[in-house]
């Protein structure tokens, strides 16, 4: 049985792709009535980047990271030290 479902299916599949005419997409249609009113302006392939945020020099990311775990192994030692034995 699950044969016959699979034939059939790839029949409907290669019968839809033989259509004369296919219907764009509803997005498709969309964009063709956004742009009819108002036609988006051209876009270089490539265009000019965004200026990019300044970026955090490596001491300043170190820093962090080193007194992360610092306070890790500060709050592991205190938990340690609580515990009773």
């Amino acid at each position: 049985m699950p044969e016959q479902d699979d034939d059939q299916r790839e029949f409907d599949l290669q019968w839809a792709d033989q259509a004369a005419h296919k219907e764009p997409s509803a997005r498709a249609r969309m964009l063709a009535a956004r742009w009819k009113e108002n036609p988006p302006e051209p876009v270089p392939f490539r265009g000019d980047p965004e200026p990019a945020a300044p970026r955090r020099s490596s001491w300043v990311s170190t820093t962090i990271v080193l007194g992360c775990v610092a306070a890790v192994i500060l709050v592991l030692g205190y938990a340690r030290f609580q515990a009773p034995y």
